[in-house]
C-alpha cells in the first residue's frame, strides 16, 4: 500500500531501544526512519497473502548467491521465530 501523497502528520514517541532499532534499519537500507516506520505499519496491517509473498521474496533473495555460504538452519529458524514474535 503506497500513498502518493502524504496527508496526515503523526508525532510518535519511542523509547531509546525502539528508536535505535528503527534508526539502524534505516541506515542499513538507506531509507529514512519515517519510511521504515511506514513499512512496518504496512506490513502489520497487510493481508496474509501479501505477507506470505514478502516472506517468499526474502527467502528467494537469500538463495540468489550460489557462491555464498549456506546459512545455518538453526540461526535462520530462530531469526524467523523472533520476527514472528515481534509482529504477532
Amino acid at each position: 500500500m503506497c500513498m502518493s501523497l502524504m496527508e496526515r502528520r503523526l508525532q510518535l514517541l519511542l523509547d531509546r531501544h525502539r528508536f535505535s532499532l528503527v534508526e539502524a534499519e534505516a541506515a542499513r537500507t538507506g531509507r529514512s526512519v519515517a519510511a521504515v516506520i511506514r513499512e512496518a505499519i504496512d506490513w502489520r496491517f497487510s493481508s496474509d497473502a501479501s505477507v506470505r509473498m514478502s516472506a517468499a521474496r526474502q527467502l528467494l533473495a537469500m538463495s540468489e548467491d550460489p557462491e555464498g555460504e549456506e546459512p545455518d538452519w538453526a540461526e535462520s529458524k530462530t531469526a524467523m521465530a523472533d520476527a514472528l514474535d515481534r509482529y504477532s
